[in-house]
C-alpha cells in the first residue's frame, strides 16, 4: 500500500483549499490501496525560500526545512489542490515545493484545481514543474469552477459528477505511485 498526502496549496487567508483538500481526502481515505494523510502546507510556516544552497544538493539548514523534508519524503504520491491566482498556482504553493528536490524524485502527482476557469492554469503551470522535479503527473485531473461548485463564491458545495473525477485521477495516482515505488529502489 502506498502513502498518498493531499496538499493544501493555499495559506492565504479565507483560503477554500482546505474545504477542496478535506474533500478529496474523504474520498481517498475510503479506497483500500493506499494510506491517505492531509498535508497542509500553512502548517509548516515556511518563509520566502530561505536554504543557502541549492534544494537539489540536500544540504538543507534549517529546521522548518528538515521538518517539511522528512514529511514529503515519507509520501509515495501526492494530490496537489491549487487555487488559481493570476493564471498560475499559489505562489505559497510554489515556494513549498521549491524547498526540496530529491524529495519529490520519482513519485507520481495528480491535481486538483479550482477558480474561475476551473484552476486549468495553475494546473498547467504545476505540470511544467513537477517535469524537473522527476515527478510523473497522471492526466486526469479535477477542475472546480468558483461560479458552479462554490455557492455565492464563498462555500465549496462540488457538483456530485466531479467524485468521478477525482476517482478517476486517483486511480491515475496511486497506480503510478506504486509503479514507481520500484524505480526509487
Amino acid at each position: 500500500m502506498i502513502r498518498l498526502a493531499i496538499i493544501v496549496g493555499s495559506t492565504r487567508p479565507g483560503r477554500k483549499a482546505e474545504d477542496v483538500a478535506r474533500w478529496v481526502f474523504e474520498i481517498a481515505r475510503q479506497r483500500n490501496d493506499a494510506q491517505v494523510e492531509l498535508v497542509d502546507i500553512q502548517d509548516f510556516n515556511l518563509p520566502l525560500l530561505d536554504e543557502p544552497v541549492p534544494p537539489s544538493m540536500g544540504q538543507y539548514s534549517n529546521e522548518h526545512t528538515k521538518v517539511w523534508a522528512a514529511k514529503i519524503a515519507s509520501f509515495d504520491a501526492y494530490v496537489f489542490v491549487t487555487p488559481e491566482y493570476n493564471h498560475g498556482t499559489s505562489g505559497a504553493l510554489k515556494n513549498a515545493i521549491d524547498y526540496l528536490y530529491a524529495e519529490w524524485n520519482n513519485k507520481a502527482a495528480g491535481f486538483v484545481g479550482y477558480g474561475s476557469a476551473g484552476g486549468a492554469r495553475a494546473v498547467e503551470h504545476l505540470r511544467l514543474v513537477m517535469g524537473e522535479l522527476m515527478i510523473a503527473d497522471v492526466r486526469a485531473q479535477v477542475m472546480l469552477s468558483l461560479f458552479t461548485d462554490f455557492e455565492n463564491f464563498a462555500t465549496f458545495k462540488p457538483a456530485q459528477h466531479h467524485e468521478k473525477s477525482v476517482t478517476a485521477m486517483l486511480d491515475q495516482v496511486i497506480s503510478w505511485g506504486t509503479a514507481l515505488r520500484n524505480v526509487r529502489k
